[in-house]
C-alpha cells in the first residue's frame, strides 16, 4: 500500500476495527476458497522456493502470503502502509511460530525503502485494483526486482462491473490490453497469466462454505471454456525482468 493521493481507500484500510476483522470477514465461510485459490496461484506462479530466495510482498496486509512463504522457506519482507495490518501479520507470523523468519516494515510502495535488484521476486496481491495510475508503481515493484513480479488484477469484462463502485476502496477493473502496457512501461515481459472466478469474490463471501463449494465447482468448470476465461474476475500475472536487463533496474523518472 501507498500513502499518495494515488490510492483508493486509505481511511478505510487503516482503520483498526477493519484490521482486527479482514480476515474473518473476507476469508471465512466462501471466502476461504478465495484464499486457497489465491494461494495456490502464489505458490505456482514462485515454483519451488530454494533457500535463500528474497520475496517481498508489498501491501501484505495480514500477512496471509508473508507467512505462507516463509514457511516455505523464502526469506522475505511484508511492507504495508497500515500499522494495523501490519500488527495482525505479526501475530499471525507469532502464531505461526514464524516470528524469526519474517520481517514485517511499514512503508510507501510508490517509494520502496530498498536498493534496486534487492529482491527475487515481488508479489502484489489484492494491490493494483486500489491504483488510479497503476504505471509509476508497477516501476517501482520492477526497480527492486531483479528477476519476477508477481500479481494479480480485478477485470473489465467480469460481472464485478456491477458492484464495484459500492465497495468502500472503489476498485480499477483492467482490460488485458491495459495490464500490457503497463508491463512494457514498467520494462516487464509477461511469462504467464491464469484468469479465474467468473462469479465473483463478492458472490462467495455470502455463501456459508458447503454451500460455496458447489457454485465453485460450476463455475471452475465455466472457466475452463474460452468464453469462461473471457470473463473471468480474476487474473494472476507473471511478470519477468527481460533476461538481458537483469541488474538493471528501470528509472523511476523514465517517460511514460
Amino acid at each position: 500500500m501507498c500513502s499518495t493521493d494515488n490510492v483508493k481507500g486509505q481511511d478505510w484500510y487503516q482503520a483498526d476495527e477493519v484490521a482486527e476483522e479482514y480476515e474473518d470477514v473476507r476469508f471465512s465461510g466462501g471466502g476461504e476458497l478465495i484464499d486457497r485459490r489465491e494461494k495456490e496461484a502464489v505458490l505456482s506462479a514462485l515454483g519451488p522456493i530454494e533457500e535463500g530466495h528474497r520475496v517481498l510482498e508489498v501491501a501484505c496486509g495480514t500477512g496471509r502470503f508473508t507467512t505462507m512463504l516463509a514457511d516455505q522457506g523464502a526469506d522475505i519482507v511484508g511492507l504495508d502502509i497500515s500499522r494495523e495490518m501490519l500488527e495482525q501479520g505479526r501475530q499471525n507470523a507469532a502464531e505461526a511460530g514464524l516470528s524469526d523468519t519474517v520481517e514485517f516494515v511499514r512503508g510507501d510502495a510508490s517509494r520502496l525503502p530498498f536498493p534496486d535488484d534487492h529482491f527475487d521476486t515481488v508479489v502484489a496481491m489484492r494491490f493494483f485494483h486500489l491504483m488510479d495510475n497503476p504505471v509509476p508503481f508497477a516501476r517501482e515493484l520492477r526497480r527492486v526486482s531483479a528477476d519476477q513480479v508477481f500479481f494479480d488484477t480485478f477485470n473489465s469484462r467480469s460481472l464485478r462491473t456491477l458492484y464495484t463502485w459500492l465497495l468502500p476502496m472503489g476498485s480499477r477493473l483492467y482490460s488485458e490490453r491495459q495490464v500490457v502496457d503497463m508491463l512494457r512501461a514498467a520494462d516487464l515481459t509477461l511469462a504467464g497469466e491464469e484468469h479465474d472466478f467468473v462469479l465473483p469474490y463478492g458472490f462467495y463471501r455470502e455463501l456459508p462454505g458447503p454451500v460455496a463449494k458447489p457454485f465453485r465447482a460450476i463455475d471452475g468448470l465455466v472457466g475452463d471454456t474460452i468464453p469462461g476465461d473471457y470473463v473471468a474476475s480474476v487474473s494472476y500475472w507473471d511478470a519477468r525482468v527481460p533476461e538481458g536487463e537483469r541488474g538493471s533496474a528501470v528509472s523511476p523518472d523514465a517517460a511514460e
